[in-house]
């Protein structure tokens, strides 16, 4: 049957935009002038990485002469299920310029420690190679540079209080960890809120979510659960994301505020560590 008699994926969408703009001699630079879409993001969407806005599709299928093709597939594209629940995200944290993350349970990856996310890695309910583990642990802490430089990607983090308090790896690895949170805090290289146990129900507790906003792209929102994560393009979900991620840091401490509760949590697990090692 004609692909416009079928739902496409992304790659076929992509795939068919190409066919259709070099059947109107055009190159990516002109297609981009006339639909005031970024050549950038045009070149991802052909490539079947990204998806067009309603006004993209509505502007691709006039210049094109498309009918209503890009208009009519374009909701068979959105929140596209992300394979081993991260592998798409994680090409997309490579390119954003600002990045929000709220964490309900874990310090997020790109902030922890060798320690910390050797413990992650270890505890899942699926065992892992000693040789599997470390190749994970090596794209874990390779994900952290994006923090060597100052002024990209911004980070904004926000913990919920069980992230801080749950002491994955014991007294030791906790206090390492948080005391590398405040570090990275305390030398504006990411800005850090805690929500506390104090706030009750808030617009997050559902779930982990995190936001990414790019160059020449349009933003992204991206949610994860058990084993499964989930990258959203659709404009109107991010936005409920993104408004649901303002309502919840509302709610939170302020950047100072959470760097002094982190430290004093940090000191609680030294001095539960030295306890330990004193213990016959």
């Amino acid at each position: 049957m004609a692909i416009e008699d079928n739902p496409v994926t992304r790659k076929e969408y992509g795939e068919e935009l190409r066919r259709r703009r070099e059947a109107a001699g055009l190159t990516q630079d002109q297609l981009s002038e006339l639909t005031i879409i970024s050549r950038s993001h045009l070149a991802h969407m052909e490539a079947g990485r990204r998806r067009p806005s309603p006004d993209d599709a509505k502007r691709l299928d006039r210049e094109l002469k498309a009918g209503e093709f890009f208009q009519r597939f374009l909701p068979t594209l959105d929140g596209k299920a992300v394979a081993e629940h991260f592998a798409e995200a994680l090409e997309f944290e490579g390119e954003a310029i600002v990045i929000r993350e709220y964490a309900p349970k874990v310090v997020p990856g790109i902030l922890q420690t060798a320690a910390y996310a050797a413990e992650v890695l270890n505890s899942g309910s699926t065992p892992k190679s000693d040789e599997e583990r470390d190749q994970l642990l090596v794209t874990r802490l390779e994900r952290a540079q994006i923090l060597e430089d100052f002024d990209s990607p911004v980070v904004w983090v926000l913990l919920d209080e069980a992230v801080i308090r749950r002491p994955v790896g014991g007294p030791s690895v906790m206090c390492e960890q948080l005391r590398h949170i405040v570090a990275l805090g305390e030398s504006r290289r990411i800005r850090v809120h805690v929500l506390p146990f104090s706030v009750g129900y808030h617009a997050l507790i559902e779930g982990e979510v995190k936001l990414m906003w790019f160059a020449d792209q349009p933003p992204i929102a991206y949610t994860e659960g058990l084993k499964s994560g989930r990258v959203w393009e659709n404009p109107d979900v991010v936005r409920d994301c993104q408004l649901a991620y303002d309502h919840a840091l509302g709610d939170a401490l302020s950047h100072r505020g959470s760097l002094a509760l982190i430290r004093s949590v940090a000191e609680e697990y030294e001095h539960a560590a030295r306890q330990q090692d004193e213990r016959p």
